[in-house]
């Protein structure tokens, strides 16, 4: 037997490994079935070169839990060790000290694998670790190799007859969780899932028929539970795969999905890096942050991380699918994923792959990409507010919908609102309702007077329309609440009053008495049409839409803290109810039970007449009719 120790400067490895890796210590399974799966690859490459003697064979990969003796047991019938290969690759780590592996990587999530140390993430969890291995060439001698978790290990001739590895972890009693088989099934569905090799975890039961007919009879019985699938959709050619195979594949992915993808990308490219996977455009409506970290992150088909917002842009994470590229590393820190040049050339790929689907589907249907616009949306304008080469491409096929459900380009809304919505400074006015139930009267108004109505409903829309604002220059988004009608689209136009000044006084008295005490309303008198209505709410555009922006994040002013509900009362000087009838009824109780009436009107009209009040209102409307 030979005694040795494990060449590393320092002797305090082991506790550095279980201390700084501890948040990662599930990770060693992915480190350890991924040892298991190269080794596999690389006998089939010396088979393929004529170089193995006798027959490949079976080469499942095997997961064993042995409770009693308390191992876990990764075994594969790969290309398997020499002595002179064990001393060579499992008694050196490679690194020039312990302390400064601390120091260089103490503050960061994920280490293991930086400097061969993925092996040894098999001491996080195990006192004790067996190495049991016999080379794939018939002259080397198998041999069985033991380390305790310190630097000290023995070589022992072995009795093993197989080709390939067993790698045994004597368990650790601070991480028996990974002697449950629940456990265990559930990290190897999380790492292991598309691996290249089939990984056999226990068995299963499965139900047969056999015979035909009346003859027909069903019985269990107990097959290997393969918990992996080695030839994942991505891996494949597109002309290899129906749409059905994708929708397929999606559903694997995300098995507790109820809703079927609208469509995907395949990614496929080999050169200035390597990269393939399948992305999914998910139906979003009007949700983001559900649909976040979607995306699964490979390295050769190895399970790497779900937090892919350094390789993709943030708007992409609201897709859902795989990216799988072995120029991204296993293990690396955000910081060097940020600055590594491969990195930012497939965020640049897969931002150009992204925009010419959407634009390819466009011009190849832009009735179905309509259709589809509702869930599209929110991608589309993420996209545009923040990646400048997606907003780039996107100006050709982005939308915009009106009220009456009809479809634009921006360039075509242009064109159709031009003559009527150009207000007296040539900017075009753009008028869009957030509720179009709600602002129903507001928008048959507008209407009336020749506008047209865009739709803005979404959660981003704010931010999307001052993006818009700046992009177009000479456009302005306004809301059909955030003023009467006739100052919308502002011309040079002016109404006079019938009222004189006094009794303009004596009006503006009586509905600033009946504010008076309420926070966020003004009252303001205008001289509008006698159709119009008598008393209208608006609510001024520029500081309902930062609060709106604050309310999402990120749109605040500083320096002007939390927006309240701010509105205007804005009474017609022109209407017979005002110019007449209030007028003309006695100062006191009447004249302000009129004017309430109409305050309340018109606040019930924008859903803002609640609680006591609207009880209030119903119950004297109720009177009224007696």
């Amino acid at each position: 037997m030979q005694r040795g120790n494990i060449s590393v400067q320092s002797e305090n490895i082991f506790p550095i490994i279980k201390k700084f890796l501890y948040s990662d210590h599930e990770i060693f399974l992915r480190e350890l079935v991924a040892n298991a799966i190269d080794a596999t690859t690389k006998l089939k490459s010396v088979a393929s070169r004529g170089e193995l003697q006798g027959e490949v064979g079976d080469l499942t990969v095997e997961v064993i839990i042995d409770k009693e003796a308390g191992t876990l047991t990764i075994r594969d019938k790969g290309i398997g060790m020499s002595e002179e290969e064990v001393n060579k690759y499992l008694n050196q780590i490679a690194i020039s000290s312990a302390q400064e592996f601390v120091d260089k990587y103490q503050g960061e999530h994920n280490i293991i694998g930086k400097f061969g140390l993925g092996f040894y993430s098999a001491f996080m969890v195990a006192d004790k670790v067996e190495v049991n291995t016999k080379s794939w060439r018939t002259d080397d001698d198998a041999v069985n190799w033991v380390c305790d978790g310190n630097p000290e290990f023995s070589i022992s001739p072995s009795e093993k007859k197989a080709r390939g590895t067993d790698i045994i972890l004597h368990i650790s009693e601070d991480s028996k969780e990974f002697l449950e088989e629940s456990r265990i099934d559930e990290l190897l569905k999380k790492y292991c899932k598309f691996l290249p090799v089939a990984i056999k975890f226990g068995t299963r039961k499965e139900t047969i028929d056999e015979g035909e007919g009346d003859e027909k009879t069903s019985k269990e019985i107990e097959v290997d539970n393969i918990i992996n699938n080695p030839t994942p959709a991505w891996k494949k050619q597109p002309n290899e795969l129906s749409d059905d195979d994708y929708r397929s594949f999606y559903e694997e992915l995300y098995p507790y999905s109820y809703q079927a993808p609208m469509f995907w990308i395949h990614l496929n490219i080999d050169y200035p890096f390597n990269l393939t996977g399948i992305l999914y455009f998910p139906k979003l409506s009007n949700s983001m942050e559900v649909q976040k970290n979607k995306i699964q992150l490979y390295c050769n088909q190895v399970y790497v991380t779900d937090e892919v917002k350094e390789i993709v842009p943030d708007f992409l994470t609201l897709l859902h699918g795989v990216i799988d590229s072995p120029d991204i590393p296993l293990n690396v820190s955000r910081s060097y994923l940020q600055s590594d040049s491969n990195v930012r050339k497939i965020t640049g790929y897969i931002t150009k792959k992204v925009a010419d689907k959407l634009h390819e589907l466009f011009k190849a249907d832009r009735k179905a990409f309509e259709d589809k616009w509702k869930d599209l949306g929110v991608f589309v304008k993420y996209g545009m507010l923040s990646d400048e080469k997606f907003h780039e491409k996107a100006v050709d096929f982005a939308l915009l919908k009106n009220v009456d459900n009809e479809f634009f380009t921006f360039e075509e809304y242009q064109k159709k609102v031009a003559d009527a919505q150009t207000d007296k400074h040539k900017r075009t006015v753009m008028l869009y309702a957030n509720n179009a139930v709600e602002q129903h009267s507001l928008i048959e108004a507008a209407k009336e007077r020749g506008y047209d109505v865009l739709e803005f409903d979404n959660v981003i829309d704010a931010h999307f329309m001052q993006h818009l604002e700046y992009k177009m220059k000479d456009v302005t988004f306004v809301r059909v609440d955030s003023d009467t009608v006739d100052n919308l689209v502002q011309k040079d136009e002016k109404q006079e009053s019938v009222l004189s000044e006094k009794e303009q006084e004596t009006v503006k008295a009586v509905f600033d008495e009946l504010v008076k005490g309420k926070v966020g309303p003004s009252v303001t008198l205008k001289p509008l049409s006698p159709n119009d209505q008598p008393v209208q709410i608006t609510r001024p555009e520029f500081m309902r839409r930062m609060k709106e922006m604050q309310a999402l994040g990120g749109g605040g002013m500083m320096g002007m803290g939390d927006f309240g509900d701010m509105y205007n009362v804005v009474v017609n000087t022109n209407h017979p109810y005002v110019a007449d009838k209030l007028l003309k009824l006695p100062e006191g109780d009447e004249r302000n039970n009129l004017g309430k009436h109409l305050l309340d009107l018109a606040l019930l009209n924008q859903g803002m007449l609640k609680g006591a009040e609207l009880s209030a209102f119903v119950k004297k409307s109720l009177e009224f009719l007696k």
